[in-house]
């Protein structure tokens, strides 16, 4: 089951930068962050689920392609972003 419209507008509205920005980098990784936990916690039940794994890997690729972006144009933007996202890097 994906993630509900509301908690998806939840997570915009606390990262967005102004109040039309859906797809600044800080709003796609805690999409993608949201999306990946609740996908970790499927593939803990459904540990057989091969199709789903990989579509886990892609999105974390996405993740860090992402993070590395927000790394090279804005490091303050980027701390700030992996701290309240609770990322290890």
């Amino acid at each position: 089951m994906p993630v509900s419209t509301a908690r998806k507008r939840l997570t915009i509205d606390q990262y967005q930068s102004h109040a039309q920005d859906t797809g600044s980098p800080e709003v796609q990784v805690a999409l993608l962050t949201q999306r990946i936990t609740h996908l970790t916690e499927h593939l803990k039940v459904h540990h057989k689920d091969h199709h789903s794994r990989r579509g886990l890997l892609k999105m974390v690729g996405k993740r860090r392609s992402l993070l590395d972006y927000l790394k090279r144009k804005d490091f303050d933007r980027y701390q700030t972003l992996i701290k309240s996202l609770g990322l290890r890097r």
